[in-house]
């Protein structure tokens, strides 16, 4: 019995794991990851005044799909916009970020997850079916952008709309509390 890519639920998870292990060992060779820092996203803004916000939505969604934590993008927002603008940023960029990861993986790995028989997953499915809004916007109130949220996401049968607008309801309080936090941290050290 010959199994394929598009059938076998197991390959699917596997081949997507064996990408994003190529695609960080790539931008960990190249050089590439070492350059997502504060202070490089504070440069990209002040290089770049139109510019730097689309800048920094795709340094941010690609930063996000090689696993580099999403604060220290809000980070370099806040440090080179303040705490409002920098806010607002760092939301615009979680939102495409999530939109890019969502659509990369559903095109890779379609809804494998949903395709696997496992009664730990089926109850946790079961949730995500009867109020899919509720759900995302709970965890992305717990874990915002955290890529692992953002692929098991994918990987069911959840609508677009349905992901996009639990993390436009649970993306703002988190972000702003980030933002919050660090704007007083930063006063406090330099003063």
């Amino acid at each position: 019995m010959t199994i394929s890519l598009a059938t076998d639920p197991k390959k699917k998870l596997l081949y997507m794991v064996a990408f994003f292990v190529a695609f960080y060992l790539m931008m960990e060779i190249s050089g590439l990851r070492s350059h997502i820092a504060p202070e490089a996203i504070k440069e990209i803004f002040l290089r770049h005044t139109v510019l730097g916000v689309v800048l920094f939505c795709l340094a941010y969604s690609v930063g996000n799909l090689v696993y580099v934590p999403g604060w220290i993008f809000l980070i370099g927002a806040v440090l080179a916009l303040g705490q409002e603008w920098g806010g607002m940023a760092s939301f615009l960029a979680a939102l495409c970020s999530a939109s890019i990861s969502f659509f990369l993986i559903r095109s890779v790995g379609g809804t494998a997850l949903r395709s696997l028989n496992n009664k730990w997953a089926d109850r946790i499915f079961s949730h995500l079916d009867q109020r899919p809004i509720l759900s995302v916007a709970l965890l992305r109130l717990l874990f915002q952008t955290l890529p692992a949220i953002n692929y098991a996401l994918a990987l069911t049968d959840l609508r677009f709309r349905h992901y996009m607008i639990g993390t436009l309801i649970g993306l703002p309080l988190p972000i702003f509390l980030y933002c919050y936090f660090f704007e007083t941290i930063f006063q406090y050290i330099l003063n």
